[in-house]
């Protein structure tokens, strides 16, 4: 529906990958893996199956909502000065980015 707080990715996903890190090529976290297109409800109204359809909210907004809770803010780490020069700096800048975010009533 064009809601412009989530990117449409191509990236497939399997069930139980929804909030996982949407990374860039340098290990950046961009988004945060949401949903995918529902395939057959695509399929009845175009008569095509879509394929890899699926969606990430932006990373901006979620800074915008982590940065808002007292005493998150200031944990969040700057994108670093120089980027990653090979996969396992990618995977190092990966996993230090993550984090797991507890919501309770």
């Amino acid at each position: 529906n064009d809601d412009p707080r989530f990117l449409q990715i191509s990236v497939p996903i399997q069930p139980g990958n929804s909030g996982g890190p949407l990374v860039d090529a340098s290990g950046s976290v961009v988004g945060v893996v949401v949903a995918q297109l529902d395939k057959i409800t695509a399929l009845k109204i175009t008569g095509n199956l879509p394929e890899n359809v699926n969606y990430a909210v932006k990373g901006t907004i979620l800074l915008g909502v982590l940065e808002g809770v007292a005493g998150l803010g200031e944990k969040l780490k700057p994108e670093p000065k120089s980027p990653p020069t090979n996969a396992a700096e990618v995977a190092k800048a990966v996993e230090a980015a993550c984090g797991i975010v507890l919501v309770e009533k």
